[in-house]
């Protein structure tokens, strides 16, 4: 259930509105906090978020328990096992819920039992009289022995004791159903057990019967029939379990609220342990001597007794006396009943049998499968995508991951991208990767690698652009390896998880919140950590005020904690924690990303995927076509039939050009997984309709670069003209890799292979340093045009610096700008704006009589 505190609240509504007031105010307190530290939107954002979800687990951390419990334990009970039980501590309706449905467990199991034991018992009763009496039987039919009257006198022995037996389970079969009913009337006691005795001594047994009754004119209300039912068994049960010569005792009374009957006998007793007990069913004590009863005669003395408002139980032998004495307290008249309650609530209740040995014993219960945990709401919500087996809390990964956000709260405020960076990173990875459980496959290995490449271009650039596309794109690359994806619908799963792990993995989260806890009783850490801490804390400042260097190495590493980056530096932590957190539980229980929708159906005939197939050859056919007569047709015959100039005809078809190439790759899938190839003829039209659409793509994707390289000719080279040259070149070399595969005629390689050659050519960009390319182009452009945006050349990253220092001295600043050297600690070293310090120094200032831009675009 949920905590203590919670726990005293006896209303699920109040539960509900306690956490919503609660977690709306956190979120308010962490927004406001961060808005008066002026932490950014994009960061306190998500970290309120986080936090009101993670403190709504806290509090509500158990409320619906109980119903998934119940879910769970109804199940076993469908299956026939009644032993579940839920936990309940609340006092809402959800936990009187619990609590209730533990009760009815325990009455089913109970009923259960009873029910198995009854046919167990009933069997084994009809199996003695029945073997016995066929016997006889058969001895008379083959001449055994004589039909004389001993004979006879025995079989008809066990049949009345079948038809003792079958009267007991009649009567017993009306209490049941509540048909029981009593007749009243006076009776008069002496002589109900005068007759009682009379009939008892009939039965043959060597005991003597002592009889007394005070007053001996004692008269009750009752069903005589019943009371002489109820007195009939309990003689007959005394005098069975008496001694030859034994004298059975007994005694009526009358009492302040009723009368009071006793039967003594001198036999070996019942122990403390089963007089309770051998009032049920067949509750026969097979170790006493004696027996051969029916095993329902106390049962019966029982259900007389509760008819008529009274109690009957076993008490202690008089002092200096042995055997059993039970005693029945009777009204003077029968009390109002309720026959459905005749006597089921007073039997005790239990979940398992006693040990007392029984004729024969019930057959266990039919064994369910293993106790499950039951599901929790995260279970419920991702199913079987993402389910929870066996992943158990995990303290060190939690540490790890806290240890993480607070490096990166230490290192990342306030500075530029660099060392500090790539180490927060490379931190990071670290802990993912090592609580992966896929940390020894190939593929993940390999994306480690290239993650860590990708981390690398934080120090080797300084264009924020390039930088944030290579990490975003380790992003993709680590979820794709955490998951060990094969599939390009695995890859998009793998980052959708990413985000959906913090939600995910909140009962994970708890788990190890618990077993952090439990390390608190543990004195000897407890005491390491924080002498630990107390001694750093202490030295650090002695050594700080003694030495100055050691104080700007101590500076430079700790943190300066005003209130402002104090809260700044928390929200570091918890978001990049946080983010860490997500990954590394998505590498301990990866979801079910690989969907596995069975095999397609291709389609049954040819045409159907070779037509459109063939349709958009043609199409493509008469594009290039059309390209042919405008590159022969030269510019006048293109401003002449579309009146547009050269470049503005290649930029207005590149987009298009693009898509178009994409969704070339889209229509060989389709195709490729609808198409037969049942025959040779198949597999060859596949290869033939397929291959000639791939190289009619190659061609459109050399135009595609060709216009892309004339417009920048014209209008100059931007980081997005570069780019998009750069993603048009990948889909060229998905295409060949598609060909490859034709030829093969196996493409499992294919997705990863397109993420990794993805990755790699913007990993392989950045090693360009593609903002100082882009200078040299424009500056190979200007001197031979004129045509220059010295806006654009200022606006690119330091990494450009080296190049734009070879212009001229006249217009050098005007490229350079207002640049300022960058005055970096080691922390945030890069190699980029390094090489670029100097030659800022040195470099004068802009003009603006010279710096005039000129450019057609």
């Amino acid at each position: 259930m949920s905590g203590p505190i919670m726990d005293q609240v006896t209303s699920v509504k109040v539960k509900l509105g306690l956490l919503v007031a609660v977690s709306v105010t956190l979120a308010s307190i962490v927004a406001a906090v961060g808005a008066v530290a002026n932490v950014p939107a994009w960061l306190s954002i998500p970290v309120t978020v986080a936090l009101a979800l993670g403190v709504t687990q806290l509090l509500a951390v158990g409320m619906t328990s109980p119903l998934r419990a119940m879910t769970a334990a109804a199940r076993r009970m469908a299956r026939g096992d009644y032993s579940a039980r839920v936990t309940a501590t609340s006092s809402d309706e959800v936990g009187q819920l619990a609590r209730a449905f533990n009760r009815m467990a325990e009455d089913l199991a109970a009923v259960d039992r009873q029910r198995r034991e009854l046919v167990a018992n009933v069997s084994h009763e009809l199996r003695t009289p029945l073997a016995a009496l066929c016997a006889v039987l058969e001895n008379l039919v083959d001449g055994v022995a004589e039909p004389d009257p001993v004979a006879l006198r025995t079989a008809l022995d066990q049949a009345e004791r079948l038809s003792a037996l079958a009267s007991d389970l009649l009567d017993l079969a009306r209490v049941d159903a509540g048909e029981a009913k009593l007749r009243s009337t006076q009776v008069s006691v002496a002589e109900l057990l005068d007759r009682a005795v009379a009939e008892a001594r009939v039965a043959g047994r060597e005991v003597r019967y002592d009889v007394r009754v005070k007053p001996a004119e004692l008269t009750v209300k009752a069903d005589a029939a019943r009371l002489h039912q109820l007195i009939a068994n309990l003689l007959d049960n005394a005098s069975r379990h008496s001694p030859t010569g034994g004298v059975v005792r007994m005694t009526a009374e009358a009492t302040a609220a009723g009368w009071r009957l006793e039967v003594t006998d001198e036999g070996p007793g019942v122990p403390v342990a089963d007089r309770d007990r051998v009032f049920e069913r067949f509750g026969t004590l097979t170790e006493a001597e004696g027996g051969g009863g029916t095993g329902l005669g106390l049962a019966i003395a029982r259900w007389v007794t509760d008819l008529h408002g009274g109690a009957i139980h076993f008490v202690d032998p008089a002092p200096g006396s042995t055997g059993a004495r039970v005693r029945a307290d009777l009204p003077r008249e029968p009390r109002q009943h309720t026959p459905a309650v005749t006597r089921k609530p007073q039997e005790p209740v239990m979940t398992k049998p006693v040990d007392t040995p029984k004729p024969a014993p019930a057959p266990p219960p039919t064994p369910g499968p293993a106790r499950p945990a039951p599901e929790s709401g995260m279970d419920m919500l991702f199913g079987k995508f993402w389910p929870e087996a066996g992943v158990p809390g995990n303290v060190r990964a939690v540490l790890y991951c806290v240890g993480v956000g607070v490096l990166a709260a230490i290192i990342l405020p306030f500075r530029d991208l660099g060392i500090g960076t790539f180490v927060v990173l490379l931190a990071a990875g670290a802990v993912i990767l090592g609580f992966s459980v896929n940390r020894r496959s190939r593929f993940t290995q390999a994306c480690a690698a290239l993650c860590v490449l990708l981390a690398g271009t934080t120090v080797v650039r300084d264009a924020e652009w390039i930088a944030v596309l290579c990490l975003l794109a380790g992003g993709a690359v680590c979820m794709a390896g955490l998951v060990n994806g094969r599939t390009l619908p695995a890859f998009v799963l793998a980052g959708i998880s990413w985000p959906l792990a913090g939600l995910r993995g909140l009962p994970w989260l708890g788990r190890s919140a618990q077993a952090v806890r439990g390390l608190r009783t543990s004195a000897a850490a407890l005491r390491t950590i924080l002498w630990s801490l107390l001694a750093v804390v202490v030295f650090g400042l002695l050594f700080a005020s003694a030495d100055a260097v050691f104080a700007e190495w101590a500076g430079a590493v700790v943190p300066d904690l005003k209130l402002d980056s104090f809260v700044l530096r928390a929200f570091v932590t918890v978001a990049v924690g946080g983010v860490v957190l997500a990954a590394t539980y998505l590498g301990l229980n990866p979801p079910n990303v690989e969907t596995g929708g069975g095999p397609v159906r291709p389609v049954a005939r040819r045409y159907e995927w070779l037509v459109p197939v063939l349709l958009v050859d043609a199409v493509f056919l008469v594009f290039l076509a059309a390209q042919a007569t405008a590159n022969f047709g030269g510019h006048k015959y293109l401003e002449r039939i579309t009146g547009l100039t050269y470049a503005e005809y290649v930029h207005q078809g590149f987009g298009q050009l693009t898509v178009a190439t994409a969704l070339t790759l889209l229509v060989v899938w389709a195709a490729a997984r609808k198409a037969p190839r049942a025959t040779a003829a198949d597999v060859v039209w596949l290869r033939v309709s397929l291959g000639l659409l791939c190289l009619l793509t190659l061609v459109v994707v050399a135009s595609a670069l060709y216009r892309m390289h004339v417009y920048q000719e014209a209008y100059g080279f931007t980081e997005l003209r570069l780019l998009v040259d750069v993603f048009e070149g990948w889909l060229g070399l998905l295409v060949l890799a598609v060909m490859v595969a034709g030829v093969t005629m196996k493409a499992s390689w294919l997705p990863r292979a397109a993420l990794l050659s993805g990755a790699s050519l913007l990993l392989g960009l950045a090693m360009l340093n593609p903002d100082a390319w882009i200078a040299q182009r424009n500056i190979d452009r200007y001197a031979e045009t004129g045509k220059v945006d010295w806006v654009h050349l200022q606006g690119l990253s330091d990494d450009a610096v080296p190049v734009l220092a070879t212009l001229p001295d006249d217009v050098v600043g005007c490229a350079i700008g207002d640049r300022q050297p960058s005055d970096d600690d080691w922390l945030e070293w890069n190699l980029g704006r390094h090489r670029a310090n100097p030659l800022i120094r040195t470099e004068p200032t802009s003009s603006v009589t010279i710096c005039t831009s000129k450019s057609a675009g």
